[in-house]
C-alpha cells in the first residue's frame, strides 16, 4: 500500500459506517455472484463475502476491534432476525400441528446429537472444559450460542467461529446429501437443515425451495429454544 493510500485508509478507516458499508457491499457482491453461478453451494454469499472481508483485514493490517466497532450493528441485528423466526413458525402452524410429533422427535435427536457428538469428539481428543462448552452450542443461531457459551464457562469468540463453520460446512453438504439419500419432502429437507446448520443452513433452504426454508426457520427457533432449555437444566444440575 503506497504512502497516499494509506493515508486514505487510515482517515477512512475512522469512520463508524466504512466496514459496516463494506460488510454490506461484501455480502451483495457475494450474492450477485451465487445467482450468476445458479445459487451453487459453494458459492454461497457468506463464504464469499467473509473471504473479501477477511482478505481486505488482512491486507490493510485492520484489528478485529475496529472492524467491529463499524460493524456491530450488524451483530445487533442478529437477535431481532432471531426473534423474527416466529413468524414462519405461525405462518406455518397448521401444518407444523400435523407433523409435531415426527418434528419433536427430529429436534429431540438433532440437538442432543449435534452437541453431544461435538463435545465428544473434542473431549477425546483431550480438549480442556471451556473448549467443550465452547463447542457445544455450535449448531445453535450465533447470538443464543454465545450466550450459552458464555453460561456455560466457554469462550464466546470461539463459539462464534465454530457457528459460523458449522453453517457454512451445512450449507455445502446440505442439497447433495439430501440428493444422495433421495429425500424429496422439502419440510423435512429444510427442517433438517436448520437443526444442524441454523441461519446459514436456513439461507441455503430458502434458495432451495421456500417450503424448505420456512421449516428450516422453524426448526432454528426451535432448535435455540430447546438448547437453551437443556443448558440450563444442565447449569442448575451441576451448581
Amino acid at each position: 500500500m503506497t504512502p497516499g493510500v494509506k493515508a486514505i485508509w487510515v482517515y477512512l478507516s475512522d469512520s463508524p459506517l466504512l466496514w459496516l458499508t463494506l460488510t454490506l457491499a461484501a455480502y451483495v457482491a457475494g450474492d450477485a455472484l451465487s445467482r450468476r453461478l445458479n445459487r451453487h453451494p459453494l458459492a454461497n454469499p457468506v463464504i464469499v463475502a467473509a473471504a473479501a472481508i477477511i482478505a481486505l483485514l488482512l491486507a490493510t493490517r485492520t484489528e478485529y476491534g475496529a472492524y467491529f466497532d463499524g460493524a456491530q450493528f450488524v451483530h445487533f441485528l442478529l437477535g431481532p432476525a432471531t426473534v423474527a423466526l416466529a413468524v414462519p413458525l405461525w405462518k406455518n402452524r397448521a401444518l407444523v400441528r400435523a407433523n409435531l410429533l415426527p418434528m419433536a422427535a427430529a429436534l429431540a435427536a438433532g440437538s442432543a446429537v449435534a452437541a453431544l457428538s461435538a463435545v465428544a469428539i473434542v473431549w477425546a481428543l483431550g480438549a480442556p472444559v471451556s473448549v467443550m462448552a465452547s463447542i457445544a452450542p455450535k449448531s445453535v443461531t450465533a447470538p443464543v450460542a454465545m450466550e450459552l457459551s458464555k453460561s456455560l464457562g466457554g469462550v464466546p469468540e470461539l463459539t462464534a467461529v465454530l457457528v459460523i463453520l458449522t453453517g457454512i460446512i451445512g450449507a455445502l453438504i446440505v442439497t447433495p446429501l439430501m440428493n444422495a439419500f433421495r429425500i424429496t419432502d422439502f419440510a423435512a429437507r429444510g427442517f433438517a437443515a436448520g437443526v444442524a446448520s441454523h441461519g446459514i443452513g436456513t439461507a441455503r433452504a430458502f434458495q432451495v425451495s421456500e417450503t424448505a426454508g420456512a421449516f428450516a426457520g422453524i426448526a432454528m427457533g426451535l432448535n435455540a429454544a430447546l438448547t437453551s432449555l437443556l443448558a440450563m437444566i444442565f447449569l442448575a444440575l451441576a451448581g
